[in-house]
């Protein structure tokens, strides 16, 4: 017994002693993370399932271990921006985890200017759109791609002809005579625009908001920068994607208008109320009232639906090649757009080309080159109209207000004689007595050599050229003002004008760059400068004709052709003074341990803008971020918490954002032209309109930005939340100097402040194999404050779509906005009460003791006049008669705050996105309600259906007499809501500004890739069909055309006149088809 005993016991020991080995092999675990290059992954999450806790981070070499505690023998690997990974350690000891970049990640790298950083470095208020968003949802400009889909940037499309202006606001704007524009940077060169870009040649597009992001471009990053990377080659195959679509579209939304019988019946009461003795002016052209029933079965010209109503068509199709290997790249794609727009006579086309070639000579040297290449072609004065101060830009509104039915005699020679805008046209002549054709071509090359001087010390040499040229031909037919009124040599004759702009750009930038991990020689610190140099240089030459005097049956197309047959009046050839700056700059990154980092800019810009003792700009700016998820307090949240980065920003960037040319006078030759007469020569040399001033300086904006940004959940809930104040000193002022022989002189007057939120969060709801759901969101509101005007408190602008009758409609104040209207508050109509009666020898209503006289303003008063309210003035009282000084600010064009946000899903090859953009809190000026319902000094103009009879004060007796009988009159009006249309002139009150508050849905889409099981044997790679509609829908309470509507620019006045719809070209709903095919 004793031995077997003895053989048990040594086969027990034996047996626990190999199973403490097994499982002393299981329990302890080491490991290394690192990335897809193979560095390692410092701070990355190790956790054992199961346990909930037990778990520990990589050292600043990626290595790791871990004693296991719980039974599931599998570790779950995971680093902020990348792919997380549960691994199977049953049975092994030591493990090796290379750890992938997740589609949702913040090891994106993000462009920045002269560079770029992962987005979870990043200090600064940067956001970006994707290629994806790009391509998955097709756009005519690049622009429109940004349209809701970034906090803080505003972006609104003017109007809807196909060159529409796509205005871009990057938290608000400072300036406030000079435009606000954002710096637009492709591939490194600024450039005017992106609209000239197709969308499909973009990989990203960058916007930097704040000012330790835009510093770095000095004098044009005040009002944001937008940063343009186009697509460049890929090492591999030769991959060929062709995109194309076709569209049709017609207007969103018509004005309804009065009928041919209550066209009839206002003009009758009208008459009238002209001249009760002799209305012969309407029984002349519309006979009499006895016949007026005449009218009732009569059809309406639908001028509307004649003019724009058309069905447009579009055809887009895009072709891409780009392949290469590792030591050369390239990229080919051309662009083709075709679209016939919904107004007659209207058409845009485009073509662009563009090469990309990246090349590495040797191992430490690249040498880059790129060539862009567009020619726009645009056909149809429809094109950014209602931009001029006069009538021949803002002829869309006969087709509202021409008479809706043929009537024999009255043609444009009837009405007021003192029309100085110009009496109603046939709309549709009108349109081709406004032809015009813009030719636009643009060629852009860069090159660039870079070379890593030693390990770390990288250089880089960069030129470009841009070439620019537009030519730009007007045709005024007989009906125009220009060709009644401004052609004196040669009246009722037509003209034309000829324009060819040519712009040439040179740009060199030189940068150095190093990266100090060398000499730091410890993974925990990271610090890498760069220093640079950069040169502009734009010369722009301008060359215009004025042609009249052309046969009168010469049409557009005639006059162009042979110009010969006109006589040439202006002859000018303008050379602008070379516009050029030279800049110095420096940036340094600091990165401890990947939880503090550190940021600097400088730049330091001469402008020729200004004079010597002026011409520099110093423009600094600092950043610092702390990432708190990685602090050993936040340890508990890493099971949820996957980065939480705090950052904060100051600093100051530039503008100097006005003409060339004035330091000193300039003078311009001023040559046949036949109104412009100095004892007895029409021949000489002026000053121009703008007085000149030495002492310009530049425009700095000072910016602080506090943000917070956060990604939980794995990646599937991501956002940030952003703070700022942005103030805007020395503005760069178009002051009115009335009074000295000039119009204008710029100065540095003033400061104003932009303050506000922003916030943005990205959702991936649902990440399965086979469906998925993504939803991401964005709101930002901002307030802008006018803090100073220098010495002046107050200045008024004005949009001028009634010549002169309305006055200053806007007021730039102190402690106010730019987009504040002012006007009269609206009091309803004077109603029979407020009569003592009606004098029969004078003919007139006698108000009473007390009720304010509105004659100066509205005309005749009777019952049924417009009725304004009388304000109080300064000792509180108000005087009884209705003047200027009753008027007040009514109503403010800016939003209180704006945003968007996106549905994106996919289920089986099946993919469906929805974009919202809205707004809430903008009024916008409707200036085509006060045409459409005020008769002014005009007859004959239709009104829209809102003046509708009863629903408009009537003073028609049956018999067709002038009622004058209180009791009657206010018997027949008892359910009338609205005053008589009937006024001296035109009036803006509070009426006509609505809330222009609204929710588009712009565009919905629905595509469908086809499995690749079957696309394999079609030898291509991909292939998706494809449908989408762009403004779907919108919900708004504002009964104009549209609530984005900005129609009044000229002057370059336009900034101070915003959000006024008047005669613009109506937006359409577009329906597309396409397909995106890739071998």
């Amino acid at each position: 017994m004793s031995g077997k005993y003895k053989n048990l016991k040594f086969a027990l020991v034996a047996a626990s002693l190999v199973m403490s080995a097994n499982g002393y092999a299981q329990t302890v675990i080491k490991g290394t993370v690192t990335d897809n290059t193979g560095e390692p992954v410092i701070g990355a999450s190790v956790l054992e399932q199961g346990t909930g806790s037990n778990g520990g981070v990589t050292d600043i070499d990626g290595n790791f271990t871990i004693t296991l505690k719980g039974n599931s023998k599998k570790l779950k690997i995971s680093y902020v921006g990348m792919k997380p990974q549960v691994v199977n350690v049953s049975g092994k000891s030591v493990i090796n985890v290379k750890l992938e970049d997740d589609a949702t990640s913040l090891n994106d790298v993000v462009v920045i200017g002269y560079g770029s950083v992962k987005k979870k470095d990043l200090t600064g208020s940067v956001a970006t759109v994707g290629s994806k968003a790009l391509t998955e949802v097709p756009v005519a400009s690049a622009s429109e791609a940004l349209t809701g889909k970034m906090a803080g940037v505003q972006v609104t499309t003017s109007e809807g002809s196909p060159d529409a202006e796509v205005k871009i606001r990057v938290r608000g704007g400072g300036s406030i005579t000079q435009s606000n524009d954002p710096l637009y940077i492709v591939d490194g060169f600024p450039v005017d625009g992106i609209g000239d870009i197709p969308a499909t040649d973009i990989e990203d597009i960058t916007v930097l908001k704040d000012a330790s992001s835009t510093a770095i471009y000095g004098s044009r990053g005040a009002n944001g920068v937008i940063l343009v990377t186009t697509k460049s080659g890929k090492s591999g195959k030769v991959n060929v994607s062709y995109n194309a679509y076709y569209s049709v579209k017609k207007i969103a939304k018509t004005m309804d208008l009065l009928t041919p019988y209550d066209y009839a019946k206002w003009q009758y009461e009208l008459a009238l109320l002209k001249n009760q003795k002799d209305i012969t002016s309407y029984t002349d052209y519309l006979g009499n009232y006895q016949d007026m029933d005449m009218y009732k079965d009569v059809a309406a010209n639908d001028w509307q639906d004649i003019v724009y109503g058309r069905t447009g068509h579009t055809f887009n199709q895009n072709l891409n090649i780009n392949g290469g290997s590792e030591t050369i790249k390239y990229a080919f794609s051309y662009a083709h757009m075709n679209d016939k727009a919904i107004q007659i006579g209207s058409n845009f086309k485009r073509d662009n080309f563009s090469l990309k070639l990246n090349t590495k000579p040797t191992k430490n040297t690249t040498l880059d080159f790129q060539v862009r290449y567009s020619d726009t072609d645009i056909r149809g004065g429809g094109a950014n109209d209602a931009t001029g101060s006069m009538d021949t830009d803002r002829r869309l509104k006969y087709a509202l207000y021409y008479y809706p039915m043929p009537l024999s005699n009255l043609d444009e020679s009837a009405g007021s004689d003192d029309d100085d805008l110009g009496n109603l046209y046939n709309p549709v002549v009108s349109q081709y007595d406004n032809d015009r054709v813009k030719e636009r071509k643009q060629l852009n090359f860069a090159g660039s050599f870079g070379w890593e001087i030693i390990k770390n010390l990288k250089a880089k040499v960069e030129f470009g050229y841009d070439d620019y040229n537009q030519y730009d031909q007007r045709y005024y037919g007989k009906t125009t003002y220009q060709s009644r009124n401004s052609f004196s040599d040669f009246p009722g004759l037509p003209g034309i004008t000829l324009e060819d702009t040519n712009r040439h750009k040179f740009r060199n930038t030189n940068t150095v760059s190093y990266d100090f991990k060398k000499l730091l020689k410890s993974k925990k610190h990271s610090l890498n400068m760069m220093v640079g140099h950069e040169y502009i240089i734009t010369k722009k030459r301008t060359h215009s004709d004025e042609i009249h005097g052309f046969p009168s049956d010469f049409d557009s197309q005639s006059a162009w052709k042979l110009t010969g047959q006109g006589h040439p009046v202006k002859v000018n050839d303008i050379y602008s003074a070379d516009d050029k700056l030279l800049s110095f700059f420096t940036r340094a990154n600091y990165n401890y341990d990947d939880k503090y980092l550190l940021s600097f800019t400088f730049r330091a810009d001469a402008s020729s803008k200004f004079s010597k003792d002026y011409r520099w700009g110093y423009f600094p700016s600092a950043a610092a971020a702390w990432r708190i998820s990685s602090e050993p307090f936040m340890k508990g949240t890493q099971k949820w918490l996957d980065d939480l980065k705090l950052r904060v920003s100051f600093g100051t960037a530039g503008n100097n954002n006005i003409p060339v040319g004035q330091l000193t006078q300039e003078y311009q030759a001023v040559t046949g032209d036949p109104t412009l007469w100095v004892n007895g020569f029409n021949t000489m040399w002026a000053p121009s309109q703008t007085m000149a001033n030495p002492n310009l300086k530049w425009e700095t904006t000072i910016t602080r930005n506090l943000g917070l940004d956060f990604t939980v959940l794995d990646g599937k809930l991501s956002g940030s939340v952003e703070g700022y104040i942005n103030t805007t000193k020395d503005l760069l002022i178009k002051f009115p100097v009335s009074g000295t022989g000039y119009t204008s002189q710029y100065r540095n007057m003033g400061e104003t402040e932009n303050k506000g939120l922003e916030a943005t969060l990205t959702w991936h709801a649902v990440n399965k194999k086979d469906w998925g759901i993504d939803l991401s969101g964005n709101i930002g509101f901002n307030k802008g404050k006018i803090k100073s005007l220098g010495g002046m408190q107050e200045f008024g602008a004005e949009t001028r779509w009634a010549s002169s009758e309305i006055g200053n409609e806007y007021i730039i104040a102190v402690g106010g906005q730019v987009g504040q209207i002012r006007g009269y508050r609206s009091a309803g109509r004077y109603e029979v009460s407020d009569f003592k009666g009606y004098n029969e020898k004078t003919g007139l209503w006698e108000l009473k003791d007390g009720v304010a006289d509105a004659t100066a303003v509205v005309g005749t008063i009777r019952p049924g006049s417009m009725k304004l309210q009388d304000m109080p003035g300064e000792d509180g009282t108000a005087n009884g008669t209705i003047g200027d000084e009753d008027k007040c600010i009514i109503g403010n064009v800016n939003p209180d705050f704006t945003g968007g946000f996106s549905i994106n899903a996919r289920a089986y090859g099946f993919d469906l996105s929805a974009n919202f953009n809205f707004s809430v809190g903008n009024d916008i000026y409707n200036a085509n309600k006060i045409e459409g319902t005020m008769t002014g000094k005009y007859q004959y103009r239709n009104m829209l259906d809102i003046m509708g009879d009863g629903k408009r004060w009537t003073n028609l007796n049956e018999d067709g007499t002038l009622c004058n009988d209180p009791v009657k009159l206010e018997e027949m009006n008892k359910n009338t809501t609205l005053w008589s249309p009937y006024t001296k002139q035109m009036i803006l009150t509070d009426w006509a500004i609505e809330d222009a508050s609204f929710l588009r849905l712009n565009t919905l889409s629905l595509g469908y890739t086809l499995p690749k099981n079957i696309v394999k044997k079609l030898g291509i790679n991909s292939l998706r069909f494809y449908c989408t509609m762009y403004n779907v829908f919108t919900i708004t309470g504002y009964k104009g055309f549209d609530p984005e509507s900005d129609c009044i620019k000229k002057n370059g006045q336009e900034s101070l006149t915003p959000g006024c719809d008047y005669s613009g070209y109506p937006r359409s709903r577009q329906y597309v088809f396409g397909l995106n095919l890739n071998f």
